[in-house]
This record gives structure tokens, C-alpha cells and sequence, in this order.
């Protein structure tokens, strides 16, 4: 696949006048890019929701798609560990319901649909287009942690292995990644290809921002859970 054809999702959302991109749209983009995404499926009605979760597979969560609604969890529009159809569709009105009560002039296409990751280590892989420094890479623990703790690093992009290593050691929870008191330590490879991959991204001139949290870390393998991002307007 050609760079052109890899970043047909970024170009199409600048022509359709968009500069922040849905979580779909992200996931489209970075599916492109061989990162280990979870697996997920767009439904714009409830017909449409029960082959997702066929296709799919139980546990899994459901978030709102809407190019205004950031912030999914703050509006009630994000459910998790939903085991039935039963329940994914009464997910989906309260989603639905939940985005229109709070968020009222949010256009809502939808929802994703996911599937729920194992219980992992979260950390958060960004990037940016500073203005003085020009594309930086950003590391820290993820999740809630990320805001609590602020243990993040920066690099410039773009970055080899040898860079993401240093990111990665240079936050105080490397201590969690490396294996503490019994636990194993996290799959670092499948993190550094996340973070190069990032890296990269941020210095093509297309991306303004990118911020991958949570990405689940176990013993072997990595996943991105959610994506953000806005593209540049040339």
C-alpha cells in the first residue's frame, strides 16, 4: 500500500472539512500503519450492532461516535463488559440517549463496538507538532495515571529503537514495565514498535496530534484501546 493510500483517511477528513478526527476514522488511519489495535467494528443502527457483536465476540465495549463528543466518557458514552446481544442493544439507547441528554447539539453517527481487553498495564504513547521544537513523541503511564502522576518522557520524532528505549526508561513507572514484586515484565518490543510507529507518524507533516491511551502492555503483545487524533490543515 502507498504512503498516498495509507493516508487517504487523514486527506478525506481535511476535504470533508474536518480537523478532529472520530476514534473510527483514527482506527481506519491506524490500521494502516501495522499497530496492534483491538479489534472493532462501526453500527449505525441496531441491526447493524448485532452482526458487530456476532462478528466480534462477547465481552466487549461499546463507545459513542461523534466528530463533537471528545471526551466519550464524560457524556455516558462509553459501556463496558457488555456479555450478550441483550445487553448491546439496550447499550446502544442508553448511549444514544445518554450523547443527545448531555450533549445536545453533538451529531452522534453511531457507536464502536470492541472488544474488551484483558486486564494489562496502561500507558499512553502521544504526539505532537510543537511549534518551537517542531513533531515531539510522548510516553507515560496511561489511564487514569497519566493525569495523577505526570511520570511522562519526550523525545524528538522521528525516533529509532534505540530513542523509544530511553523513553521508556526514563519515566519513574518503568519499574511497573520491567516486572515488580513478582510480576512479569511487559512485552517491551510490542512497545517500542508502538512508539517508533508513532514517531513516524508525527513526522510526516499530516498528523497536529495523536494521543493512543489507554495501550494495554502484557507479557506478549501490545493493544491500542483508544486513538485520537487531528490532522493539519495545509
Amino acid at each position: 500500500m502507498s504512503s498516498t493510500e495509507k493516508n487517504l483517511v487523514i486527506h478525506q477528513a481535511l476535504i470533508d472539512g474536518k480537523k478532529i478526527l472520530t476514534e473510527l476514522d483514527a482506527h481506519d488511519f491506524l490500521a494502516n500503519y501495522d499497530l496492534p489495535l483491538a479489534r472493532t467494528a462501526f453500527a449505525k443502527n441496531k441491526d447493524e450492532l448485532t452482526a458487530a457483536c456476532q462478528r466480534i465476540g462477547f465481552p466487549l465495549v461499546m463507545k459513542v461516535v461523534s466528530p463533537q463528543i471528545l471526551h466519550k466518557s464524560d457524556v455516558g458514552g462509553v459501556i463496558v463488559n457488555i456479555r450478550n446481544i441483550e445487553e448491546a442493544r439496550s447499550g446502544y439507547d442508553q448511549i444514544l440517549n445518554n450523547a443527545r441528554r448531555r450533549s445536545p447539539g453533538a451529531v452522534v453517527k453511531g457507536v464502536l463496538v470492541q472488544e474488551m481487553a484483558k486486564p494489562s498495564i496502561e500507558v499512553i504513547v502521544g504526539g505532537v507538532r510543537d511549534p518551537q521544537f517542531g513533531p515531539v513523541v510522548m510516553f507515560g503511564l496511561g489511564g487514569i495515571f497519566v493525569e495523577l502522576f505526570k511520570d511522562v518522557s519526550f523525545g524528538l520524532a522521528p525516533l529509532s529503537e534505540g530513542d523509544a528505549s530511553r523513553l521508556i526508561r526514563e519515566v519513574k513507572g518503568y519499574r511497573l514495565l520491567a516486572g515488580y514484586r513478582g510480576k512479569p515484565a511487559v512485552d517491551i518490543g510490542s512497545l517500542l514498535h508502538i512508539i517508533v510507529k508513532v514517531s513516524e507518524l508525527t513526522a510526516t507533516g499530516l498528523i497536529e496530534e495523536i494521543d493512543l491511551n489507554p495501550v494495554a502492555v502484557y507479557s506478549e503483545g501490545a493493544m491500542v484501546l483508544d486513538a485520537k487524533m487531528s490532522a493539519i490543515r495545509k
